[in-house]
């Protein structure tokens, strides 16, 4: 568990990840995500899912996973509408880096819609490479793929 400005980092239970659904909203505003989030990887991945918690509940959490090929993926990664701007986002990704290494990965991936600037901005701003790639999410589906090779070292506030 890491603990920096009374948020702490560990990983996610069933009850976190059902408290994160519950507040839906507050973590992806208008946009219905619920779908993306898959209790299967808290439940297999428990290691690599992570949640920022303080007095006041959950303030952002990150669920990912390693690949055999050493691959760290990213499929979600939150902050709570109060938290945003904080530096969570980076602290969660750099606490995922960390746990991601300790079970062999040697490189960081994400991706999101090509119309998520402010995702793009946020991968870049960690030293991603970016692409956009047609048809990764079926015909038609452009995405945005990040990469970067790990360790993941970025100032957090």
């Amino acid at each position: 568990m890491i603990v920096i400005m009374g948020i702490h980092i560990a990983p996610a239970g069933v009850a976190d990840f059902h408290e994160v659904l519950t507040d839906h909203s507050r973590y992806w505003g208008e946009r219905d995500l619920r779908s993306l989030h898959l209790l299967a990887l808290v439940q297999e991945f428990g290691s690599t899912c992570l949640i920022a918690r303080a007095e006041d509940g959950i303030r952002g959490y990150v669920f990912g996973f390693v690949t055999p090929d050493g691959t760290a993926y990213v499929h979600l990664i939150a902050t709570r509408d109060d938290a945003r701007g904080t530096g969570l986002g980076r602290r969660l990704y750099a606490a995922f880096a960390e746990a991601a290494e300790r079970h062999g990965a040697r490189q960081l991936k994400a991706i999101t819609s090509i119309e998520n600037t402010g995702s793009i901005a946020f991968h870049r701003s960690l030293g991603f490479d970016t692409r956009i790639v047609d048809d990764y999410n079926g015909p038609g589906r452009a995405m945005a793929v990040f990469h970067r090779d790990l360790p993941l070292n970025v100032s957090c506030p």
